[in-house]
């Protein structure tokens, strides 16, 4: 528990520089988002996703989770839980906070919040998704929403720092090929924007 309490400061201490924002997006950024580089416009809808950090037998974990295969643009892809600001969401935290509790049952007096790091723009589903980064000190019960979570996937840090987990492959997506840098994690891929998050996320635990 020291180790990660250590980390955690080291964590807090580090969100009072600047964010790597782009330059760490862009590692993982795929071919097509390379090409049209497109941005939010008036339609864009605002959402957040939550990044959680815990401990489990001397490790520091966070938990994905895969989404059920369905027709739209994210469906059966891994990403962190999070989704939509709704009209009753004071802010994004708020957002990510609720949706994490709905999707994969967290209870949310148990989780203390860190900060936020860059936003991230989803041409696919236009939706503009604030990552926030929050950690709870012991490991939650999960209890997904099997409407919205195929599974939850508990990835250690080790996992995701590990060079040997980063690749790049062809992915056919809605009947075009796309070149993208990915994550492999226990078998999954893991690659757009929430592998464009974990990168900043990895770049400020590195740099803290």
């Amino acid at each position: 528990m020291t180790d990660f309490n250590h980390f955690i400061d080291n964590l807090r201490q580090r969100f009072t520089l600047p964010l790597p924002g782009e330059s760490a997006h862009i590692r993982m950024a795929s071919s097509s988002r390379l090409k049209f580089k497109l941005g939010p416009n008036e339609k864009t809808r605002q959402s957040a996703v939550l990044i959680l950090f815990y401990p489990h037998e001397g490790k520091i974990y966070l938990p994905l989770i895969l989404r059920p295969a369905y027709d739209g643009v994210h469906g059966g892809q891994m990403a962190f839980p999070g989704g939509r600001k709704e009209r009753e969401d004071e802010n994004l935290i708020r957002t990510a906070m609720r949706e994490a509790q709905e999707e994969i049952g967290v209870r949310l007096t148990d989780v203390k919040v860190l900060g936020e790091i860059s936003k991230l723009f989803i041409p696919p589903s236009n939706f503009y998704v604030q990552p926030v980064i929050g950690y709870m000190e012991k490991r939650p019960e999960f209890y997904p929403d099997p409407r919205e979570v195929d599974q939850v996937v508990e990835v250690s840090l080790d996992e995701l720092l590990d060079p040997a987990n980063i690749g790049k492959k062809t992915l056919n997506v809605r009947g075009t090929e796309v070149e993208a840098a990915f994550f492999d994690i226990q078998g999954h891929t893991v690659w757009g924007a929430t592998a464009m998050m974990i990168a900043e996320m990895i770049d400020l635990i590195q740099s803290s």
